[in-house]
């Protein structure tokens, strides 16, 4: 076996008609890197990635609407001025009209800057769950299938374990005990989140540790966490990538949801998922600004997402672009 000193070899056995003889060579942590299985990306050409994500027509409307969203949340409010803080009982329940394009609710709020503010606070968990439960379920999925035996067993297991607990009764119970908070969501949400991010790295790991380009590394003395890093990580970002996008499409409907049930951010924190539990109690009065607007917009980003997540796991998968 090699003799190694850091990550230089200082000899690699060769193998010749007189048995196996060991030939002094030099490899670098740098050399190491050329044994990389060339990505999918870089097989195919970004051009060619960038063209089958644009020739994927669903894929560019998704892309579009998550652009004027999350427009809309962010630089909306810096034209459109509304007061989100303090109720108005003199503009209860207006129909939409001039100086309320949408409407008002049964505080008084203007339901279009509510849509905007609400915007906010649900994209940034949402994009923050999917970074973090992304990040740990990639970590946690490349060390189990890697490193295999009782380790993968056992973190597996843990996986399972944490899959079978019901998400939502779980949220619940802690909106009951702790008070809901931005960081609190995303920490609850993302310790709920990664379960996916592993099983899928961990498959692809399974796969990948196999390859010719790992025993090279493997037989030039490359240790297990640089392969890890340098090596199989890398070459899952496809499946990572396009998990992430259905993670925040997860995210925000799981937001909705618990705003909807009472358990979501308290006021005068502003949620889509609220406006559409207090927008419900007035809609067979015939008030039906106050829930159609929320819902479209919950309902047109998740698609939107989901859009996007299947043009990416498209243009990633390599069978595609064989000719």
């Amino acid at each position: 076996m090699s003799e190694l000193v850091g990550e230089t070899v200082r000899a690699a056995p060769v193998s010749t008609s007189v048995g196996t003889v060991h030939v002094p060579v030099e490899l670098t942590g740098a050399d190491l890197d050329t044994f990389r299985a060339p990505d999918v990306t870089r097989e195919r050409g970004g051009q060619s990635f960038v063209a089958a994500f644009v020739d994927n027509r669903l894929g560019i409307v998704g892309l579009g609407i998550v652009v004027a969203v999350t427009a809309f949340c962010f630089l909306g409010p810096l034209v459109y001025h509304s007061d989100q803080i303090h109720a108005n009982i003199l503009l209860t329940n207006r129909a939409p009209g001039r100086g309320h394009p949408l409407g008002t609710d049964a505080n008084g709020f203007d339901i279009l800057g509510r849509l905007m503010v609400g915007g906010q606070s649900a994209l940034e968990i949402s994009f923050a769950v999917a970074l973090v439960a992304t990040s740990f379920g990639t970590l946690w999925g490349a060390v189990s299938g890697f490193t295999g035996g009782v380790l993968d067993a056992i973190m597996m297991r843990i996986v399972d374990v944490v899959i079978a607990v019901p998400a939502i009764f779980l949220l619940i119970y802690l909106a009951t005990v702790f008070r809901p908070t931005v960081p609190l969501l995303i920490i609850v949400l993302s310790l709920l989140s990664w379960l996916g991010p592993a099983r899928l790295v961990r498959g692809e790991t399974l796969s990948l540790r196999t390859r010719e380009f790992v025993e090279a590394v493997r037989a030039a003395g490359g240790r297990s966490s640089r392969i890890v890093g340098r090596h199989i990580i890398p070459n899952t970002l496809g499946t990572i990538s396009v998990n992430a996008t259905f993670q925040v499409a997860d995210a925000i409907i799981i937001l909705a949801t618990l705003s909807f049930l009472g358990f979501g951010l308290p006021p005068p924190a502003v949620s889509w998922g609220g406006m559409l539990s207090q927008g419900t109690t007035y809609l067979l009065d015939g008030y039906w600004w106050e829930v159609y607007p929320a819902g479209l917009i919950v309902m047109a980003t998740v698609v939107a997402f989901n859009f996007v997540g299947d043009a990416l796991r498209d243009s990633f998968d390599a069978r595609l672009h064989e000719r």
